[in-house]
């Protein structure tokens, strides 16, 4: 896919999905932009307004349209479906968020069938799934935005615990991209070093309660963004716009997406975050990094939850 010409289409143009498209016009990862929304008029508004801001931009051609405009996309990043309320779990959105991703996904498979399929709507997971069974895309092809947002939060806290730059943290949040989701502690590296080693060089403590703290800030951040403000926006959409900036551009870059696994960690038939390397034909490999015993356990507790939830809508 590491071409001149890259179309993208966006469905869904509520805050999540027309701050996508303003990041993705931002960095100039498209050619040409489409954006489509129940409500047309609030898609051509959102593209009026981020395409007016073209001469501070690369040149990218953003417009609002119909299904049938998006036939040919390289990548549609999905972005459809009901809030998240406060005081609402993620896995609260499943059964009026499913069906609203069968019949996004269903016209988005019609319209492309070549195409990378990025589902962020939540519970991503389950959704990602959803996606995938009613497209009959291969797994390749249809990824979650899974926990990549959960891991930049992880490192950004890491970095401000060691007072560098969160780009020399390297550390996954694994699992659910939600309540059981867990930071990989065993795979924190900094400067190349191990989180003990990194602690004591820069002695900076890192016991079991801070640990605890800085996996829980993690965990809940979206929650106390949501109670503050309604609803998180920028960091979904920069994380969406560095995914698919890894696939159009081929670059091969490792990301917690959230993959279907067959096997992988002794786990079946289930999406979930795990580090991928991503390219143009999507998620080119599912990486499995030997995780500790607890981690590993971890892992299979998030796949329980998933597969519990994932039930309530077959």
């Amino acid at each position: 896919m590491a071409q001149t010409a890259i179309k993208i289409s966006v469905i869904g143009a509520g805050f999540v999905g027309s701050t996508v498209a303003y990041t993705l016009v931002m960095k100039g990862v498209a050619s040409e932009i489409i954006l489509v929304d129940v409500n047309p008029e609030r898609a051509e508004g959102e593209a009026m307004d981020i395409s007016h801001g073209a001469p501070f931009a690369k040149s990218s051609i953003i417009r609002a349209g119909s299904y049938e405009d998006t036939k040919g996309s390289d990548v549609v990043i999905i972005t459809a479906g009901t809030n998240q309320k406060p005081g609402e779990t993620r896995i609260d959105l499943i059964t009026r968020n499913a069906a609203i991703m069968r019949d996004v996904a269903g016209k988005v498979g019609e319209q492309s069938p070549n195409a990378v399929i990025l589902v962020i709507s939540n519970p991503v997971d389950v959704m990602a799934y959803v996606a995938r069974e009613v497209t009959g895309f291969p797994k390749n092809r249809v990824i979650g935005s899974g926990t990549v947002l959960d891991s930049s939060r992880f490192r950004y806290l890491l970095a401000n615990r060691f007072d560098i730059d969160p780009r020399n943290v390297h550390g996954y949040i694994m699992g659910e991209h939600g309540d059981s989701e867990f930071p990989a502690w065993s795979l924190v590296n900094i400067a190349g070093m191990d989180l003990d080693e990194a602690s004591s060089l820069f002695k900076k403590e890192i016991n079991d309660e801070i640990r605890q703290s800085i996996a829980d800030s993690t965990r809940n951040a979206a929650y106390e963004i949501i109670n503050r403000k309604g609803a998180t926006y920028y960091g979904i959409a920069m994380s969406a716009t560095r995914i698919v900036e890894a696939i159009v551009r081929d670059e091969r870059s490792i990301m917690t997406v959230s993959s279907l696994l067959h096997g992988e960690y002794g786990i079946d038939d289930l999406y979930l975050s795990v580090p991928a390397i991503l390219g143009e034909h999507g998620i080119e490999k599912v990486l499995t990094p030997c995780l500790s015993d607890l981690e590993l356990a971890n892992l299979h507790r998030s796949a329980d939850a998933l597969r519990e939830a994932r039930s309530q809508i077959q």
